[in-house]
């Protein structure tokens, strides 16, 4: 994976790839050691706060992938769907 330009971006990537990561040992260890009954759905809520980060991240980068990147068909029929006016040649950040 190239490096990005947009520090914020790049932050959320590391971000995904670290909630993705904790997200599975804590389902892997509710899985199998069961939910502590002293925890009273503390892993719960720490699965679904993770999960609403991921999917924050996620947002955040499909949004900026479609800002900045080229499209990859060159058929006819996907440039013509292309919006050229947002892309920018630099792949900076448009805003």
């Amino acid at each position: 994976m190239a490096a990005d330009s947009d520090s914020r971006i790049a932050w959320h990537r590391v971000q995904l790839r670290k909630n993705r990561e904790g997200l599975k040992a804590l389902e892997t260890a509710r899985f199998t050691k069961g939910e502590i009954a002293a925890g009273r759905g503390q892993t719960s809520k720490a699965i679904a706060d993770l999960r609403r980060k991921i999917a924050e991240s996620e947002r955040c980068i499909a949004l900026h992938d479609r800002q900045t990147r080229r499209p990859v068909a060159t058929d006819f029929g996907s440039l013509t769907g292309v919006n050229w006016s947002n892309w920018n040649a630099r792949g900076g950040d448009s805003h």
